[in-house]
């Protein structure tokens, strides 16, 4: 559990947000603020050099990975691309050849292996790559007209698909916003969305208006509380007013921990983690602590 409300926590306790302290993760974030610091993305490293750029440009696993991403081999494209970069070889690219090859990606809009293989650096960070914001004028633009928070709709849009237009889910849900046919059915009617047939999910535009639709939905019948909604769109409204019963006297963060779905509690840090980092991104900072303890405080 994490101190609240402490304008400086005790030495151990100090210590130890000392020694996690970071913008890279739920828990960091947390313990950041309660050091009083604020969130900030990492300065950008130096840029690729041209040779570094060229030699990811050339390299044959990369070239064959691409292009079977880009003629709907999307898996054996995935699965050669992770060869290549060496997660199952010993040693595997240093981290400029990651970020150059994180680039590539990035460059051809495979937004996944740009973010994933940015993510596997250790000495340098570049939150450029790993936080990328596609679509920026059709997320903006619906965001807006709706009132929802862009940084936390892109928060939700990374955790969900990494920006992948056609992904599918095993239990079904489809495109950016991974909406399940019966929500994408439901949330349609609701909005107004009419003439709505089951093939548009995947579409770019309609897929985020009903993704995006039916997250506020959700986020007004908790209250406007981000976390809250955040689990209800992955587990159902259903089961987080269950875990909320008897629940008043817990923290956000001893609450989160007691979720029984594993993926629901990684869910929830993720998108609330991420969504800071986009309102950076954004020039609309806040506090992790404004993301999650809304709904707690008024309890």
């Amino acid at each position: 559990m994490l101190f609240r409300s402490k304008p400086e926590a005790p030495g151990q306790a100090r210590a130890l947000f000392e020694s996690i302290a970071s913008p890279r993760g739920f828990y960091e974030q947390l313990a950041l603020e309660e050091l009083g610091r604020p969130i900030t993305v990492p300065p950008k490293p130096e840029p690729l050099t041209a040779a570094e750029k060229e030699a990811a440009q050339a390299n044959p696993g990369l070239k064959r990975a691409l292009y079977a991403i880009q003629i709907g081999l999307r898996s054996d494209g995935v699965r050669e691309w992770n060869y290549t970069i060496g997660l199952h070889q010993r040693g595997g690219m240093s981290d400029r050849e990651l970020l150059a090859a994180a680039q590539l990606a990035c460059d051809q809009s495979v937004w996944d292996r740009c973010i994933n293989t940015s993510e596997k650096t250790k000495s340098v960070i570049d939150f450029e790559q790993r936080f990328p914001m596609p679509f920026k004028s059709a997320v903006l633009q619906r965001t807006a007209q709706i009132e929802l928070d862009p940084a936390y709709v892109y928060g939700l849009i990374r955790q969900e698909s990494r920006f992948i237009m056609d992904a599918q889910s095993t239990v079904g849900a489809s495109g950016l916003m991974q909406v399940m046919p019966a929500t994408a059915r439901w949330t349609a009617r609701k909005i107004g969305l009419r003439d709505f047939k089951p093939q548009q999910i995947t579409e770019r535009d309609t897929n985020i208006a009903i993704g995006t639709g039916y997250l506020k939905l959700v986020l007004e019948s908790f209250d406007g509380s981000m976390a809250l909604a955040a689990a209800a769109y992955n587990a159902g409204p259903g089961r987080v007013r269950q875990w909320l019963r008897g629940a008043d006297h817990l923290s956000f963060d001893v609450w989160v921990e007691s979720i029984p779905f594993d993926e629901t509690r990684q869910y929830v840090q993720n998108v609330l983690s991420y969504s800071v980092i986009y309102g950076q991104k954004l020039n609309s900072p806040q506090p992790l602590v404004d993301w999650h303890e809304r709904y707690f405080d008024d309890q």
